[in-house]
């Protein structure tokens, strides 16, 4: 019934971004910073409304990377620079802006297809092995709505703006959004504005539960940052990482046997781990815990998500 699972962390792919000295990619459509265990990813085209490209996608991929592959993440926060987040794909090349094959048939194909680069990403960010907020500070349109979907948690400015316009454009939403968004807000919230194609506004985001909190635009990134410090300080990285695995993968199942079947087996073995030894005990001695696990000893214990599908090259 499961996939087979990951026994050890794949090495992480950098392809699309070149490397400097000190073995970091040198992104130039995306900014990447890790401070007290948050990894910050910020959309980088601020002149363009950090309008999506290939680049981008490929530069994200790899900051995901980084971000699963260093212990001292223990939360990834995605914002853009400027005033927007992300105003969706860039159509700099006219009408012939989604017909080309040459440069999207590098990033793989699916179904004899080349891949949809929001999708690329999307389904990438899905499989992070750290927990993602989005801090949406600005207009969200096309792959600039869809590319959050995967995440767990979104903020959004009070001056944000969100729209899945690709009805308007003569298209069908992307980055794999007709699976997340009506798992997200319902089948019928989610036609209404896949079908109107409108844009909207941070309340009635807020209202159809596309974002979970509203917050002036001078208090996002402070709000962002708290949660993220808060999952940080309080919680092991194992049992964040296997919960969001145990959440999502979860959605799709026919009954709650399911999740029983890999809830035992989780509790089983990480009872007898450090973490749980350790937060019970600095229950019982009113102390904070000092979580020690590296997830990557645990990645077989709950198969990974979403798993890999046979026809993608």
């Amino acid at each position: 019934m499961f996939p087979p699972a990951l026994a050890r962390a794949r090495r992480p792919r950098t392809r699309g971004a070149p490397v400097t000295n000190t073995g970091q990619p040198a992104f130039r459509e995306i900014r990447y910073d890790v401070a007290g265990g948050t990894a910050t990813m910020t959309l980088h085209r601020p002149d363009r409304l950090n309008a999506f490209t290939r680049t981008m996608a490929r530069e994200l991929v790899a900051a995901f990377d980084l971000a699963d592959a260093d212990d001292a993440v223990r939360v990834v926060l995605l914002t853009g620079a400027g005033r927007g987040f992300c105003a969706g794909a860039d159509l700099a090349g006219g009408r012939t802006t989604f017909a080309g094959r040459g440069e999207a048939e590098a990033d793989g194909t699916i179904a004899g297809v080349p891949r949809d680069g929001g999708g690329i990403v999307s389904l990438r960010i899905a499989a992070s092995r750290k927990p993602v907020i989005v801090a949406v500070n600005g207009p969200a349109v096309g792959v600039g709505a869809t590319m959050t979907l995967p995440a767990d948690i979104r903020i959004a400015a009070d001056t944000a703006k969100f729209g899945f316009v690709f009805a308007r454009r003569g298209l069908v939403p992307e980055a794999a959004s007709s699976w997340f968004l009506p798992r997200i807000v319902g089948i019928s919230q989610a036609m209404e504005w896949v079908a109107t194609g409108r844009v909207f506004d941070a309340a009635e985001a807020l209202a159809g539960r596309l974002v979970s909190r509203v917050v002036p635009g001078a208090e996002l990134m402070p709000a962002a940052r708290a949660l993220a410090d808060e999952i940080a300080a309080n919680t092991s990285a194992v049992s964040v990482t296997l919960s969001r695995r145990l959440l999502w993968s979860m959605l799709g199942e026919p009954t709650p046997w399911d999740a029983h079947r890999l809830d035992s087996r989780a509790i089983s073995v990480l009872g007898r781990g450090p973490d749980v030894a350790e937060g019970v005990e600095s229950f019982l001695e009113k102390r904070p815990p000092r979580f020690s696990a590296p997830v990557t000893d645990y990645l077989d214990v709950v198969p990974e998500w979403p798993p890999r599908p046979a026809d993608l090259t």
